[in-house]
């Protein structure tokens, strides 16, 4: 079992350097839950590959700068929709 850990871990973390992509990106595209990712790339992969931990750490610190704004771009298009549905009703 810690063998498969070790590589979901190592996995996980080329993925996320390669693509850029979120935690949240992640786990989805994996089928696990964010806190299994974010164990797996920031606890785990530190003991196991330190160099590919560094790659990851730099895209989650971007991530993290990122996110108010991703936030805010949901929050706009959460209410275009409302409003264009409401459009389409009347």
């Amino acid at each position: 079992m810690k063998g498969i850990v070790e590589e979901r871990a190592v996995t996980l973390g080329t993925h996320i350097a390669e693509s850029g992509d979120t935690v949240r990106e992640t786990a989805k595209k994996y089928g696990i839950s964010k806190s299994t990712v974010h164990k797996d790339v920031s606890s785990r992969l530190k003991k196991i590959n330190p160099s590919l931990y560094t790659e990851v750490k730099k895209v989650l610190e971007i991530n993290k700068c990122e996110r108010h704004i991703r936030g805010g771009m949901a929050t706009k298009n959460k209410y275009l929709l409302l409003r264009q549905q409401k459009q389409h009703s009347e």
